[in-house]
């Protein structure tokens, strides 16, 4: 996405949410690291440089940029939420063995809802889990 400081700062106002620093630093901690982290992850990485940071403001914060449509939260597993900055449509494959997750492009309006006529779907999600190439090179297999 390669969002500076500034475009996320103009971002947040644009869509009227407030820019206070704890927020400025999540939004940038996700266009920064596109590893789609959890928000455990992201609590641990910005607590160093912000010791009065709370998980609650995370999982706030992650909520507001959510509803924003600025990020969007990824459930691959059911024990685990991640966050993606990258909110236009793609998949997501995770690998079994390295827990790494990619990002792959798929043309999701081509795609047929057959039997969802009549259905409004306001979201979409592929993913896809097996073993990625490094992974695969490890093993032989």
């Amino acid at each position: 996405m390669g969002l500076s400081f500034d475009k996320l700062k103009k971002e947040l106002s644009k869509r009227n949410i407030a820019l206070s620093h704890q927020r400025l630093k999540v939004l940038e901690y996700l266009a920064d690291n596109r590893c789609h982290p959890t928000a455990d992850q992201i609590y641990v990485a910005l607590k160093r440089q912000i010791p009065t940071l709370s998980k609650t403001t995370v999982y706030n914060t992650l909520k507001i940029l959510g509803e924003a449509g600025m990020v969007k939260a990824i459930t691959i597993e059911d024990n685990e939420t991640r966050y993606d900055i990258d909110c236009k449509d793609h998949g997501h494959f995770k690998c079994e063995s390295c827990g790494t997750i990619y990002d792959f492009s798929i043309d999701l309006d081509s795609m047929k809802s057959g039997d969802l006529n009549g259905f409004k779907i306001r979201d979409k999600d592929v993913y896809f889990k097996g073993i990625c190439p490094s992974c695969l090179s490890l093993t032989g297999s």
